[in-house]
């Protein structure tokens, strides 16, 4: 079987991490990416009404632009991601519903300027229906995956 490295960066942090640690353990490696790209004022935080606030709150789905078509021949599977209101975007929720995940391990990375990891695996897990396991982790680099 092989090994997925997944991933959704808004602003590079996570890619980086990701494809250097994908490069690192020779696995595939695939970025989520919203069907409209998210600008810089998308991702203002500090705005209520910001897109990423509004799609957090309203807890809807977020198109997906690609699809892994040979999902099947992944057991393990790590998924990337920044921290958004202490958990995965909408987009990462969106993109694990589309797939199935029974008997993958799924390994669950965050990187984040401030928040903790909080129950990131908790909330992403009813999205990851049938994972064989699942964990999380809040990283800067590659290095402490």
């Amino acid at each position: 079987m092989a090994t997925l490295v997944t991933y959704f960066s808004a602003e590079g942090n996570t890619a980086k991490v990701a494809k250097e640690f994908a490069q690192r353990i020779g696995a595939d490696v695939f970025e989520i990416v919203p069907e409209k790209p998210y600008t810089k004022s998308d991702i203002n935080y500090l705005n209520p009404l910001s897109r990423c606030n509004k799609e957090q709150m309203g807890g809807k789905d977020v198109p997906i632009s690609g699809k892994i078509e040979d999902f099947d021949k992944y057991d393990t599977v790590y998924i990337g991601f920044p921290i958004w209101y202490g958990q995965a975007p909408r987009v990462v929720h969106t993109f694990a519903k589309a797939y199935d995940w029974a008997g993958k391990n799924v390994h669950a990375f965050a990187t984040s300027g401030g928040s903790g990891i909080g129950k990131t695996a908790e909330k992403l897990s009813p999205s990851l229906k049938n994972a064989a396991a699942l964990d999380a982790k809040l990283v800067r680099s590659a290095a402490e995956l």
